[in-house]
């Protein structure tokens, strides 16, 4: 398929995924590759734009990763953020040193150059997101200094003749309030790229390679019913119709009735042409899962059960050439499979299968896409809508929404708490819609409950109580890469936490979660 590209290299900065889908916010095409992707290649790809991530390291550091300074002179448009402005101004004269002062956090930016071709449309005070501890300060021969802040001189520097740009800061982030705009101006503007890569377009082009792959061959699914499998399906269920098997496991860490609701739209009396089985192994995980505590050796558990039951099934089933998962870009990015990326948390359907498994191959769709694409590509399928904007859940369900051991009474309690939550923000934002006519500002992307390992007394009534609190995480995101606190009304609030200690047993305290994305994560492990 042909279409404008425009490269992302991937210096170790964990937002290299994040760049690309700002990218193709602007209807372009991108592709992350690590730093030692060659000149030949990239000359052969014929990007319109190249893009420098950031990443940990320091540029005058004797094994930090470097690109050959060539590449500045084929003529590409290069945009370098945090390490890659650094790198650039480094390797083209510049001065690069320990900041006098580290900046992190958002941050006051002042434009100096109100013709810059970055700045185009942007404020000429703006709110940015630093994360730094080296700074450049003096920029290279050929460069003007086009922004600054109070700590960082240079920190914005570009030489405009041959479209080199330097941003200190990470345009990507939401965090940085005009960084679409930005990432906009150098994409479209310097670029010069026309915007015309389109979801209709991936949806038929990945049936076609699905066809192609797959031949006469069937498929193994792994179905949760959460967005990105039931796009998967509906993917794999338009190429390939019946040569296609789901099997939705029930692991009993699912949110309360899910596992019912997901048989309903998947099975034989659901849309979908494909063959279903549901596998009901509630009890095997909670006995796998017995003393264990830590967050990632609880992820890896969950997995392996996972693969051990696609095994199991697919033997049931008689020859199976492909097993189908619906791995999407953050899950890839945060495993640190995305180039130089460290691991933040593995996820169950990312990297492979064991040699011993027998598949002759993974097939994932959806790995180049974004949930807000994911949820794009759905529409194009006809899902319906509510399944498509189907709050995220992760493969590893409730396990990781319990602090500490996992155990059937902990599941109860924070699938009930979960349930109670779910409903009074679902009543309080269809009231707002009613009243005004619209969604209110503050209605989360995704929400939950999750239950902390503290213990603490309590009263209620005339008695003593020693009980479990229940934790509220309710975020506002477009990307699921950074997120803000959703401001939740008090009352609201209020009526959960009433509802919550006197309908769940167990629970006699009720927090509410703040903590924005970086530096938490969306989840509460």
């Amino acid at each position: 398929m042909d279409r404008e590209l425009v490269i992302v290299l991937d210096f170790g900065g964990q937002y290299n995924q994040l760049i690309a889908r700002r990218v193709r916010e602007c209807n372009v095409y991108c592709e992350v590759h690590p730093y030692t992707l060659s000149l030949d290649k990239i000359r052969e790809m014929n990007p319109k734009g190249i893009i420098f991530t950031g990443g940990p390291n320091s540029v005058y550091g004797e094994d930090s990763p470097r690109c050959p300074k060539e590449i500045f002179e084929m003529g590409i448009p290069i945009l370098g953020i945090c390490y890659g402005s650094q790198l650039m101004s480094y390797m083209l004269g510049g001065s690069v040193k320990t900041a006098p002062v580290s900046e992190y956090g958002k941050t006051e930016l002042l434009v100096d150059k109100k013709d810059s071709r970055i700045f185009e449309g942007v404020s000429e005070k703006t709110i940015v997101w630093m994360s730094h501890t080296d700074y450049i300060s003096q920029a290279a021969p050929g460069f003007e200094i086009s922004a600054h802040t109070a700590d960082c001189p240079v920190a914005t520097a570009e030489n405009a003749e041959k479209k080199l740009y330097a941003i200190q800061f990470h345009p990507e982030v939401l965090h940085t309030v005009e960084g679409k705009k930005m990432l906009s101006n150098f994409v479209l503007g310097v670029c010069e790229c026309a915007g015309d890569w389109k979801m209709d377009a991936f949806v038929e082009h990945t049936i076609k390679e699905i066809r192609e792959k797959v031949g006469d061959g069937k498929v193994l699914l792994a179905l949760s019913g959460g967005v990105d499998s039931s796009v998967a399906a509906g993917l794999l269920s338009r190429a390939i119709g019946k040569q296609l098997t789901c099997v939705f496991v029930d692991h009993g860490l699912l949110r309360k009735d899910e596992g019912d609701e997901v048989e309903g739209v998947f099975g034989p009396n659901g849309q979908f042409d494909l063959n279903f089985i549901r596998v009901n192994a509630q009890q095997r995980y909670y006995d796998k899962l017995a003393g264990v505590t830590e967050p990632e050796a609880k992820r890896k558990i969950i997995g392996e059960e996972f693969i051990r039951i696609f095994e199991e099934e697919a033997k049931k089933i008689g020859a199976v050439d492909f097993l189908a998962q619906g791995t999407i870009y953050p899950d890839v990015v945060e495993s640190g499979l995305g180039g130089e990326s460290a691991v933040i948390k593995s996820h169950h359907n990312v990297g492979g299968l064991p040699d011993f498994v027998d598949f002759k191959e993974i097939i994932e769709p959806l790995r180049d896409l974004f949930k807000d694409e994911v949820r794009k590509a759905g529409l194009e399928l006809g899902i319906p809508e509510k399944l498509v904007f189907r709050q995220p859940f992760p493969g590893p369900g409730l396990g990781i929404r319990i602090i500490g051991e996992v155990t059937e009474e902990k599941v109860r309690i924070v699938q009930d708490a979960d349930f109670i939550y779910r409903e009074e923000i679902d009543k309080a934002a269809e009231a707002y819609k009613i009243e005004n006519g619209k969604e209110p500002s503050w209605m989360p992307n995704q929400y939950f409950a999750a239950l902390t390992n503290m213990r603490s007394v309590g009263v209620m009534g005339d008695f003593r109580t020693y009980d479990y609190a229940v934790a509220l995480r309710a975020v506002k995101t477009i990307d699921f890469m950074t997120a803000e606190s959703a401001e939740i009304p008090y009352e609201v609030l209020n009526r959960v936490m009433n509802r919550v200690i006197n309908e769940v047993k167990g629970v006699n305290r009720v927090f509410y979660d703040l903590t924005s994305k970086p530096p938490g994560t969306i989840e509460f492990e």
